[in-house]
């Protein structure tokens, strides 16, 4: 997919309307619809303006290019003729539809990488920044046997459940897109900034703001209603009752997409969330069918959704390498039959496994572990590395213990 060429005039025509103090989306939106493209607008005098946008916006749009446009323009032109950058504009064939659903889809989109993942299927995955291991876990898990369904993934590049939502999709060809709060130039956080290359090289990055526009608050949530209108839904893996990730959800339901939530221990803070969208209506998911059951799909050959509904517990294999913003082959991933649960749990000497019986699906103490157990000090240490070494347990801060393997973990 191709977007359309503009002469240099005609990008100088949409960023200077887009620039315009006061001309939001909706207002240009309608001036298009009325006159066609920039041009037209600008050519239109000011009484003719004034009857379609009122007097005070008129003005606006007649009077001189606002300041610094011509850098802006020479930026962009420079930005747009490396390859795999593309200028979309809202009369662009290219422009994606389910962004022409909301009520105030961006003017202009920055977008670096496939072009044709904008189109495709897709399902965001939100949650906390701060999200629990087994909440990462399974956030990459699902992505990973989502995207490999035929979803394109999409969340907003932050990090917890963001980031392990893009590398779970980012060894499928359906990929990942990541909603930028930034310019399109830049990387926020500068933690993620291999993972943004590694998305630009295999799938997208979107961002509705200019070039150089550095992350602010304010952002954020203009971001997260497009992360909603680029998808046929939103799954929440992991969010507090104050997260923007239910701001996310809620935008997605008031656009008509389907809201799902992953649900959590009752004493997991960052469970409530997702259990206060469940009682407003959410679909509560157990396993990866329970999505593919509400969200059209190309089911892609390969798929790892399996005759139970739950998805191939392996990971997707990790780039360390920071990856070059041009399109690349990708190997197919193999995909390896783990050894059963109860297999591993054969290979456990008997302190481990009683240290094992003894952990909540919560977080849990080290001295409530030592009070079930009855081990002493040396022995109960000694059990929970050989259980961390093995995948099983991840330490937490506090002096607290998660388990993150189950004898049916997968989701």
């Amino acid at each position: 997919m191709q977007t359309l060429t503009l002469t240099d005039d005609e990008i100088a025509a949409w960023l200077r309307l887009v620039s315009t103090r006061g001309v939001g989306p909706v207002a240009v939106r309608h001036l298009l619809s009325i006159y066609g493209l920039p041009h037209a607008i600008f050519e239109q005098s000011p009484a003719a303006l004034a009857q379609v946008v009122g007097a005070k916006l008129a003005g606006a749009i007649k009077r001189a290019d606002p300041d610094g446009l011509a850098e802006r323009v020479a930026r962009v032109l420079k930005w747009a003729a490396i390859a795999g950058n593309h200028f979309v504009t809202l009369a662009d064939p290219a422009y994606p539809r389910t962004l022409l659903e909301i009520t105030d889809p961006p003017v202009l989109l920055y977008v670096k990488g496939r072009l044709e993942l904008l189109h495709a299927p897709a399902l965001a995955i939100v949650g906390s920044r701060n999200g629990t291991a087994q909440g990462l876990a399974n956030t990459q898990q699902f992505a990973h046997a989502l995207a490999h369904a035929g979803l394109t993934i999409v969340s907003g590049l932050a990090l917890g459940i963001d980031g392990a939502a893009h590398r779970g999709a980012l060894a499928s060809p359906s990929s990942t897109i990541a909603v930028m709060g930034t310019g399109a130039d830049l990387v926020y956080p500068a933690r993620h900034y291999a993972l943004a290359h590694e998305i630009a090289a295999h799938g997208a990055i979107v961002s509705e703001w200019p070039l150089g526009t550095t992350a602010r608050a304010q952002h954020f949530p203009q971001r997260n209603r497009l992360i909603a209108g680029l998808t046929q839904g939103v799954l929440v893996a992991e969010a507090a009752t104050q997260s923007g990730s239910l701001i996310t959800a809620r935008l997605a339901g008031e656009m008509g997409r389907e809201v799902f939530a992953i649900p959590g221990s009752i004493h997991s803070p960052l469970a409530k969330g997702c259990h206060q969208l469940i009682k407003e209506g959410a679909k509560l998911v157990e396993c990866v069918q329970d999505i593919l059951d509400e969200i059209p799909y190309k089911g892609l050959p390969g798929s790892i959704v399996n005759s139970e509904n739950h998805t191939n517990s392996a990971q997707p294999e990790q780039n360390s390498e920071l990856a070059k913003p041009t399109p690349k082959t990708r190997q197919p991933q193999q995909v390896h039959h783990a050894p059963t649960a109860h297999a591993m749990i054969d290979t456990l000497d008997s302190h481990a496994r009683c240290v094992l019986a003894a952990l909540d699906y919560d977080p849990t103490p080290l001295d409530s572990l030592a009070t079930r157990t009855q081990l002493n000090s040396a022995i109960l240490q000694a059990a929970l590395l050989q259980l961390e070494l093995d995948g099983w347990i991840a330490a937490l801060p506090g002096g607290r213990v998660e388990r993150i393997k189950h004898d049916a973990v997968s989701p």
